[in-house]
């Protein structure tokens, strides 16, 4: 990537609409993923709700594949009367040898998207930052980029912009240059709160950042606080955690295109990651551009916070399956962090337009 493509990426970008007094809520049904429940009773679960929107992530629907559902999908969002987003996971390729399936199932991502009535198709560039297929945050950039750029002419045929989620891979920065080198005329950002702590990022931060590129904007509260080991990092429900919402959608208000929904997004039930921030070696793997002034502001944030006190159950670790009385612990845990979440986001942060 040229330095002259770099540093024009970095200009500022035009300011845009503010949010309406009344912002829409809905879920992300990843969320509720304990509960394996099919996409029909996603929607009937958001409409008692009584919601304004749902987000279907990653579903767990037998038929989520099946062309002849995505249709169904359309008609019950106008049926319920809800806003509905959809999309994929995982785009970059981890090898040269997967490039034209994994092209072939984004392919298949717009399609479903278009089918389904969702105005954006969202994609991950990686789990973590160690997950990323290349050496360099460069090179992984470069990737990205050039998949959205070999897929454009068919996400704008479609009507659809894709929307990158801000996950546990790159800082808000680096995803400012995927997208305006890329082409934030069909790219944009999938804001999550909840992962910029694993990037050593203020979520605030994060969403001064990217506010222009904003399609989507999902809630997710953090404890974040020192620990011997570094910096400890822990998913909990919203409003239980250290991140300061008020302030962030306040600023949201201000800054965000008054088409963005807001997304409620709990995922809890995992231990605390250590971020290895006293590690000169991890630094110079992972972070070897990283910006002093930013992480001291995620340095305050740890500063003012504290574990987690509430109870909870913790048995939500990636390659281990719960027993059965964990899981069924889970499900309740799941669904109930979701309602204290939305109960939270109404009531605090006055979000949600149906009472």
């Amino acid at each position: 990537m040229q330095r002259r493509t770099f540093l024009s990426s970095l200009a500022a970008a035009p300011l845009v609409a503010a949010l309406p007094d009344k912002i829409g809520i809905g879920y992300n049904t990843y969320c509720l993923r304990g509960l394996k429940m099919t996409d029909r009773q996603h929607f009937e679960q958001a409409a008692a709700w009584k919601l304004d929107a749902l987000f279907l992530q990653d579903s767990l629907d037998p038929r989520a594949q099946d062309p002849t559902h995505w249709v169904e999908v359309k008609q019950w969002a106008k049926e319920f009367d809800l806003h509905l987003q959809t999309g994929g996971s995982g785009f970059l390729p981890k090898t040269p040898e997967q490039w034209e399936s994994n092209l072939a199932a984004v392919r298949k991502n717009i399609a479903r998207a278009k089918a389904c009535g969702s105005p954006i198709v969202r994609a991950v560039c990686a789990g973590f930052r160690h997950e990323l297929p290349l050496a360099s945050a460069e090179a992984n950039m470069e990737l990205a980029i050039k998949v959205l750029r070999t897929l454009r002419t068919e996400v704008m045929d479609a009507g659809l912009k894709f929307a990158i989620e801000v996950h546990k891979d790159f800082q808000a920065w680096e995803h400012k240059i995927i997208i305006e080198t890329a082409g934030k005329e069909f790219v944009g950002t999938y804001l999550d709160t909840g992962n910029p702590v694993f990037t050593l990022e203020d979520p605030l931060l994060t969403l001064e950042t990217l506010a222009p590129y904003t399609l989507t904007f999902h809630l997710r509260d953090s404890v974040v606080y020192e620990h011997p080991g570094g910096i400890a990092v822990q998913w909990v429900p919203l409003g239980e955690g250290t991140i300061d919402f008020k302030q962030i959608i306040a600023k949201a208000r201000q800054v965000l295109s008054q088409d963005v929904r807001i997304f409620i997004k709990p995922i809890t039930g995992r231990p605390p990651a250590i971020l290895p921030v006293y590690d000169d070696q991890w630094w110079a793997k992972w972070y070897p551009k990283a910006r002093a002034q930013e992480f001291a502001r995620f340095v305050a944030i740890a500063k003012r916070g504290r574990p987690y006190e509430k109870p909870v159950v913790q048995e939500d670790v990636t390659g281990r399956t719960p027993p059965p009385p964990y899981q069924a612990a889970l499900n309740y845990q799941q669904k109930d962090h979701m309602e204290r979440s939305i109960a939270y986001a109404r009531e605090v942060l006055k979000l949600g337009i149906r009472a």
